[in-house]
């Protein structure tokens, strides 16, 4: 487990391994973090010598090639900033995100720059990026290293801008506290445009350890790909785990996982459950965050059972308070705001002030981190064991006959049965309740009776949905989570 050491340093000296060790794992091959280095430092010098400014974006689309895990240590070490595009956006996404972030260049492949013939910015093939090798940056810690682009699932994408310190602390932070070591294969199935799958190659990096990215079509490739490169660590979010549950596991494959971490949507009560049996050697890290502040919380293995409901304690370098709408420290048992300070916050938006003036405003008071807190707009509430639990959004609550209702907690009963296999749960304009109870589901509608059956049971009246909506799959933004806006709308 690495050390706790919160100096910074730029994010392009995370490669940490003994040099011949293995640090990226591909279909056609291993590097070793020697390779690795001189890989990078050859794809910095060619963009050193491109003649961009300090500061300048380069932007990439790439699915998970060698080139896709390079880029986030090689724009920074020639001084310019990386705006990683997701590859599953389409054309209208992807140049929305050329324009706002003014990148100087993208690099792509030729199958994907064919469909943007006529875009503005410079586009480069991902085998030109060699060049003379460039030696690790002397870069300021507090400098622009990364733009991350939400989803958009909620309007346009807004840029997420990410110093080298960012990065760094919360590859430190998450090698630690999941106990990362040089001898751990991590499967990286998260796109790197994603803070949780960028993060899984920095904090694998920091700790010596290597990845094997992978881009799936199905839970079976994945089920493939642990058994190939022995992977002991896997990452997900609520739907992948739902499809990894369904497919058929070598006891064997099953077994050499040490570790399942979550994040990007609650784990239900079920998924616990159904995951502990099936991969019953692996620890399973219940996580909490928003790419704003990158990680906010986990939960500690060793209690999620008894725990299952909450999201867990603030992770190292994070200071996580729960704040009353007057600003002032919400005592335990009291709901409030999730509002998250420290060196893990983000900068803002990317040229976007108004909206960076919602989210990113001065810490409380109290906080012992001074500068600009993340206000999430999250409602927790802190237990007498000093867990948080999370209630909703303010704006997902269900506001019924005068009931504010959590989503989540509708959505774990409505889950608990079986009927369904996937379920989100919202609030539509009624004329006497204000929001009556309507549920989206995944699955088999002839399920319906005997759902509404077990809910009158084990729910109150006014938590009863009204209505059900039921589908053969649930909609996904590009992140893979549940498209819960797109669905709302």
């Amino acid at each position: 487990m690495i050390a706790l050491d919160a100096t910074p340093r730029p994010i392009d000296h995370v490669l940490a391994g003994a040099p011949g060790a293995p640090a990226l794992i591909e279909r056609a091959g291993v590097m070793d973090y020697a390779t690795l280095e001189d890989a990078v430092a050859r794809a910095a010098g060619w963009l050193a010598a491109q003649g961009f400014s300090q500061g300048d974006r380069v932007a990439s689309w790439l699915p998970k090639t060698r080139m896709a895990c390079i880029l986030p240590l090689a724009v920074p070490r020639a001084g310019l900033v990386h705006v990683p595009i997701n590859p599953a956006l389409r054309r209208a996404q992807v140049e929305h995100i050329l324009n706002d972030s003014g990148a100087r260049m993208l690099v792509t492949q030729d199958a994907r720059a064919a469909g943007l013939e006529d875009v503005a910015t410079p586009i480069v093939a991902e085998d030109a990026l060699d060049g003379p090798p460039l030696g690790r940056s002397d870069a300021d810690t507090g400098a622009l290293a990364a733009i991350l682009y939400t989803s958009g699932s909620t309007g346009r994408p807004k840029g997420v801008m990410l110093s080298h310190a960012n990065l760094w602390l919360g590859a430190v932070s998450v090698a630690h506290y999941l106990k990362l070591a040089p001898d751990d294969r991590v499967l990286g199935v998260l796109p790197l445009s994603f803070d949780y799958g960028q993060n899984q190659l920095f904090s694998s990096w920091i700790a010596g350890a290597s990845v094997a990215p992978l881009d799936y079509l199905t839970a079976r490739d994945v089920v493939k790909a642990v058994a190939r490169v022995g992977a002991t660590t896997l990452a997900g979010v609520p739907p992948l785990w739902v499809q990894v549950l369904e497919a058929e596991w070598p006891a064997e494959v099953a077994a050499s996982l040490r570790r399942l971490t979550n994040s990007g949507g609650a784990l239900t009560p079920r998924l616990v459950r159904d995951l502990r049996a099936r991969f019953p050697g692996a620890d399973l890290y219940a996580m909490y965050g928003l790419t704003e502040a990158f990680r906010s919380t986990y939960l500690d293995p060793a209690l999620l059972d008894a725990h299952p409901d909450a999201i867990g304690r603030a992770i190292p370098f994070a200071e996580v308070m729960v704040v009353r709408a007057d600003g002032t420290r919400a005592v335990p048992g009291e709901q409030g705001e999730l509002v998250h300070a420290g060196p893990l916050v983000a900068g803002g938006y990317w040229q976007d002030e108004e909206r960076s003036a919602q989210r990113f405003r001065p810490a409380p008071e109290f906080a012992v981190s001074g500068g600009m807190a993340v206000w999430s707009g999250d409602t927790v509430v802190e237990g007498e064991d000093g867990l948080l639990r999370f209630v909703g959004r303010d704006d997902e609550m269900i506001k019924s006959a005068g009931n504010r209702i959590s989503p989540q907690e509708i959505e774990e009963a409505v889950l608990a049965g079986g009927e369904a296999r996937e379920a989100v749960a919202m609030g539509l304009t009624d004329d006497r309740l204000g929001q009556a109870i309507h549920v989206v589901l995944a699955g088999d509608p002839a399920q319906e009776a005997g759902l509404r059956a077990r809910l009158k049971r084990d729910l109150p009246s006014f938590m009863q949905p009204r209505s059900y909506d039921w589908r053969e799959a649930l909609p996904r933004n590009a992140n893979g989570k549940l498209d819960r806006a797109g669905l709302r709308a």
